[in-house]
């Protein structure tokens, strides 16, 4: 049998497999917050060059995208499959539910996980329609820059944060990426093998500033946008 089907099948093997997957989707997250802080700039063109940049790779984008794609569905049928062996070893729930220490860290992140995941799935769906294949230049969203005609991603952008039903609803769910974002990276690493009395105090510090700092940043861009003159 392939090791890869005999990881799948094994609880020790899919916690591995979720903690790659969750790094790999860290790492994704944090340089889509760096490309999109482009927007903070007061020329709309170092966003639009930004992106016509990524564009410009060509088949080296769409491999890197569907090796993005297979890293987020993995992940996802390997929470759930998680989450169904739970629930069958386990129907019927602890009746008190508290915050607990020690390795287990029990925290609101780590108690919704399976709830903020599928909110955040459903927004990438959407986001991807939106932003990546909506409107574009033959919708007269085009601009020039550095003597080439793009896609002016940027005023779409604009346009939908303007709209305070769009901007509200991506503020609330960055929010809870931070809370996904809190107990997602730590947990990444114990399930890894790497628990220590004096590091995994570290690393959970870590990951509580990774959840805050990609959450304030993200929720900021629609906010900055919405508010601004």
């Amino acid at each position: 049998m392939l090791p890869v089907i005999v990881a799948v099948r094994s609880s020790v093997g899919k916690k591995i497999i979720m903690a790659v997957t969750a790094l790999s989707l860290v790492m994704f997250v944090i340089a889509h917050l760096l490309g999109n802080l482009q927007l903070f700039k007061s020329s709309p063109d170092a966003f639009n060059k930004y992106a016509h940049k990524l564009e410009s790779l060509g088949g080296l984008l769409y491999i890197a995208e569907l090796g993005l794609l297979s890293i987020f569905v993995i992940h996802i049928i390997i929470a759930f499959s998680v989450v169904i062996g739970k629930k069958r070893a386990r129907p019927v729930g602890y009746y008190m539910k508290k915050g607990l220490g020690g390795p287990s860290k029990k925290s609101v992140g780590s108690s919704t996980m399976i709830y903020t995941g599928v909110i955040i799935i459903i927004f990438i769906i959407a986001h991807i329609i939106h932003f990546k294949f909506g409107p574009g230049i033959e919708q007269g969203y085009v601009k020039m820059v550095d003597d080439h005609v793009v896609r002016d991603l940027y005023r779409l952008v604009i346009e939908a944060f303007k709209n305070p039903v769009c901007a509200g609803l991506y503020t609330a769910v960055m929010v809870l990426l931070g809370f996904h974002l809190s107990h997602g990276f730590w947990s990444a690493f114990q399930s890894l093998g790497a628990w220590h009395k004096r590091y995994t105090p570290v690393l959970y510090g870590i990951g509580i500033f990774i959840a805050v700092t990609m959450g304030a940043g993200f929720l900021s861009i629609p906010l900055f946008i919405y508010f601004k003159g």
